[in-house]
């Protein structure tokens, strides 16, 4: 017998097939120390840009068109209420990354970035919210900082979030394709900066008494997308794009200068010469370059339990190459080999993250976006 549905039967199968859904299918890779099984949490996201984790497992996850869900108990929520309105949605520009206040359980404080417009101009803002109990909205949205000089372009912006353990935090801001502003300490492009969670400056920023901007951490980066410290010895690390060639590891350090666009391993996208070369006094030099670029999109120090062959390695998400690099490192921290994980099996893969248990959480760059869990396959 044939079943008829009348208009409310079918606005109801329109929208449910516009909603994420969720799904335990997994599937397992080897790899060169481990076998992986790799599952996918949900699906159906707008270009998820970044994933993070709440103190009883639910996960947050950013779509770059400027909704913000939470997973939990394998249901994905509808758009919390109370984001922005007046987000720019343009070229890389949206919401973008999501970090948990490091006192969370008392205070339920979310910190974001996101593009906002300046008349013809962007910029990239942090704003803060509190995460309702019920977690159907945010509440209490308060921008604690703002690029005071907006560029023209929605594109380079940087724009990760990671807190130190004095609980200060620390932003990247790239150059919006104005190289120059890189190497501009009156300017925040080109920058790792720390503030307060408030938006003031802390105390012991390396440019506070000087003609700089006191927020200013660092300078010479071009487009760091990925910042994470090392939870055993606190160190901070980034990575971030060149132009054709040349994306890089870094260890930030107060004060220093990465180069760009003085110095890079990589060269402008008509072929010629990028600055100078590839070093000069002044300038540190990256752990690790890449050429050809996999344009890296997040960084982790894997620091877990599941995985005890890769302690201490970096876990770079990668867009071009749509694969995850791990970096291992010798007792004195430098790099010395590189694997390649889930190469070209999930698509553009945008942010990485350790779940309590060790495994991986990552979200796949793409309008059918994924939110996938990496863990470890049970032996045979």
């Amino acid at each position: 017998m044939r079943r008829r549905f009348g208009r409310t039967s079918l606005a109801l199968l329109a929208t449910l097939s516009l909603l994420p859904l969720c799904s335990g299918h997994a599937e397992t890779i080897q790899t060169r120390k481990v076998k992986l099984s790799v599952e996918t949490l949900a699906h159906g996201l707008n270009h998820p840009w970044a994933v993070e984790v709440l103190p009883d497992g639910a996960i947050v996850v950013t779509e770059r068109t400027g909704q913000l869900r939470i997973l939990r108990d394998g249901k994905l929520s509808a758009p919390l209420a109370g984001m922005p309105d007046d987000i720019l949605v343009r070229n890389q520009g949206g919401l973008l990354d999501v970090a948990l206040s490091p006192d969370f359980a008392h205070d339920r404080t979310l910190f974001f970035t996101a593009s906002q417009k300046f008349g013809r101009k962007v910029g990239v803002f942090v704003f803060s919210a509190r995460l309702s109990q019920d977690e159907r909205s945010v509440t209490g949205l308060d921008t604690i900082y703002r690029t005071k000089n907006p560029g023209r372009r929605a594109t380079n912006l940087g724009a990760r979030i990671a807190f130190a353990p004095d609980k200060s935090m620390f932003v990247t801001l790239g150059d919006q394709f104005t190289p120059a502003l890189a190497q501009d300490f009156s300017d925040a492009h080109g920058a790792v900066i720390r503030i307060n969670r408030d938006g003031s400056v802390p105390e012991g920023n390396p440019f506070a008494n000087k003609t700089a901007l006191p927020e200013l951490w660092t300078k010479g980066h071009r487009n760091p997308q990925g910042i994470a410290f090392d939870s055993k010895d606190g160190a901070l690390y980034t990575v971030e794009h060149g132009a054709r060639g040349g994306d890089e590891v870094n260890k930030i350090e107060p004060g220093k200068n990465y180069g760009w666009p003085v110095i890079s391993y990589g060269v402008n996208y008509n072929g010629s010469k990028i600055g100078i070369g590839t070093e000069a006094k002044g300038f540190e030099q990256p752990l690790y370059y890449w050429d050809p670029s996999i344009a890296p999109g997040a960084l982790l120090i894997y620091r877990g339990k599941m995985f005890p062959e890769w302690d201490g390695d970096l876990l770079v998400a990668a867009l071009k190459f749509e694969l995850i690099s791990r970096l291992s490192r010798d007792a004195a921290g430098k790099i010395v080999s590189e694997e390649r994980m889930l190469e070209e099996t999930h698509g553009r893969l945008r942010d990485i993250k350790q779940a309590p248990d060790g495994s991986l959480l990552v979200v796949t760059d793409e309008d059918d976006g994924q939110l996938l869990r990496i863990s470890r396959a049970p032996s045979t």
